[in-house]
């Protein structure tokens, strides 16, 4: 029987046998929920040039007040071409270059239009540039503007494109084996017979993978026989990670184990000082990670969210691998934990953070209902309502 590990060091460990994937260009249509294989250097300065922030015209400072004599235009995309003189003024809209004769923009509404004429008829801005957006003022030439293991969201991809940067180097998409293991588990939708259930865990990881750039391969329930096990785990040979779920822990219908030394592959058997998710198996086969996870659904869920996904965001090149804990207020209060981490399912109120009533780590349930685990400490004491917690969003 292997130590019980600290979710720390189970998970530091568990980072260590895994690097990230070859690296590969793609457009930034493909780029979303990629991760950069590299620093992204800014090839322009954005704005090129001063851009005015509000619709109104342009004019000198050394004007004051004026009145103005209207010149010309400036429409983005369209500058004005001409020079701007003491007593002249530009029309200008939002987002168009600001004559390089011009230092104010004064807002449309606090002026009045007399013919080719402005007048002034409200406070001048302060500052007197406060309506201009200064050249550089997003990002220069030669400024990074993303990190290396930077996940590209949608904000991010506007920012590359915006930098001059079409296409991105990111790290190629990780193939993903799932596979269910026991006797009771039958396909979706199939008749069950007695002591059976639908095969659900794999589905289950499958969708929380969805939203990754990742390839999902799934090999349905696998009885439990090493033979059978051990056939699956081969015919996914090639997969960057294999995810098992059931058979993990110690008992005499566990036979992942056994599986894994069939195959060949090295294995490092952990049992996580977490609940719920105690049995967790790993084990590599040449560069190939295997995750076995507990058969529990509960169980199958937490540890996937603090193991599964993990890996695949290093596989991916993430420089931040792990689920982010936010602070929370707790709305319903809790009992003193053990000797393991406590991940709570719970359910997001306007007042807080709700436990869900019901624990137990076979049922589906609280498990459809969760939007947050609640993340306590080993030996935490009991918890009452307002106290501060720690929640990871699901």
């Amino acid at each position: 029987m292997s130590t019980l590990l600290t979710l720390e060091e189970a998970q530091r460990r568990l980072i260590a046998l895994v690097g990230p994937g070859p690296v590969e260009q793609v457009s930034f249509e493909q780029a979303l929920g990629r991760y950069l294989a590299d620093d992204l250097i800014a090839t322009r300065t954005q704005p090129a040039f001063p851009l005015s922030a509000m619709d109104g015209w342009a004019v000198r400072q050394s004007d004051g007040s004026g009145p103005w004599r209207i010149v010309g235009e400036s429409a983005a995309g369209h500058p004005f071409g001409g020079q701007v003189g003491a007593g002249e003024a530009v029309r200008i809209s939002t987002g168009a270059i600001v004559p390089p004769d011009c230092d104010m923009v004064v807002v449309q509404e606090q002026c009045e239009v007399e013919g080719t004429n402005i007048c002034f008829s409200g406070n001048l801005p302060d500052p007197r540039g406060r309506h201009i957006r200064p050249s550089g003022l997003d990002f220069a030439a030669e400024d990074r503007i993303l990190a290396k293991g930077s996940e590209l969201r949608a904000g991010s991809v506007a920012l590359a494109i915006s930098a001059g940067h079409a296409i991105l180097r990111v790290h190629v998409r990780p193939r993903i084996a799932i596979i269910d293991s026991g006797d009771e588990l039958v396909r979706p939708g199939d008749p069950l017979g007695a002591g059976q259930i639908s095969a659900s865990n794999g589905p289950m990881l499958a969708a929380m993978l969805d939203r990754m750039p990742c390839e999902v391969l799934g090999a349905g329930p696998v009885a439990d026989d090493v033979e059978a096990i051990a056939a699956a785990l081969t015919d996914h040979e090639y997969a960057d990670l294999v995810i098992t779920t059931g058979g993990a822990s110690v008992g005499d219908h566990d036979l992942v184990r056994p599986a894994l030394e069939r195959i060949g592959a090295s294995i490092d058997f952990w049992r996580v000082a977490i609940k719920p998710g105690k049995p967790l198996m790993i084990a590599t086969r040449g560069k190939q990670v295997i995750l076995g996870l507990p058969g529990n659904p509960a169980s199958a869920f937490v540890t996937a969210t603090l193991f599964a996904l993990p890996i695949v965001r290093v596989l991916l090149g993430a420089a931040d691998p792990f689920p982010r804990r936010e602070p929370a207020i707790l709305a319903a209060p809790l009992a003193p934990t053990g000797k393991r981490a406590e991940f709570v399912r719970a359910r997001l109120a306007a007042n807080g953070v709700v436990p869900l009533d019901l624990q137990d780590s076979g049922a589906l349930s609280p498990l459809a209902a969760t939007d947050a685990l609640i993340c306590r400490a080993p030996h935490s004491t009991a918890a009452q309502c307002s106290e501060h917690v720690e929640i990871i969003r699901i």
